[in-house]
């Protein structure tokens, strides 16, 4: 199932007002050409939901849902850390998983950064 930015809250929101609701699972990007796939996996007693949206590689600002979902906040973090997705409201986008140090605009999970590209970078080429 997608939806567009501008109308993730209110399809987050709508998804967890449903009887069958029951809480989401995880969080997860995938990197397609320009843009950055964000899953929100939506656990039902009767079905998987897979909310989809995409924002632009150059542009991955996304609305954050942890006000609707308080369990999203280390999702987001871990989206941010890894694809350098950026949630708008999210009062900690920290890293969670990196280690003390890592250089700013270096996103592992991203495919132009090859494991030869974060040697280089995390090795004093900075």
């Amino acid at each position: 199932m997608w939806t567009s930015r501008e109308n993730l809250r209110a399809a987050v929101d709508g998804l967890r007002r449903l009887e069958t609701y029951s809480h989401l699972s995880t969080l997860t990007g995938v990197e397609i050409g320009s843009d950055i796939e964000v899953v929100y996996h939506i656990a039902c007693t009767d079905a998987l939901i897979s909310l989809k949206v995409q924002v632009p590689k150059d542009e991955p600002i996304l609305p954050s849902i942890v006000d609707i979902i308080p369990g999203t906040a280390l999702y987001e973090r871990e989206v941010h850390d890894l694809f350098g997705v950026r949630f708008d409201g999210n009062p900690d986008l920290s890293p969670l998983l990196l280690p003390d140090g890592w250089p700013d605009g270096v996103y592992p999970l991203r495919k132009w950064w090859t494991p030869a590209r974060i040697s280089e970078k995390t090795r004093g080429g900075r």
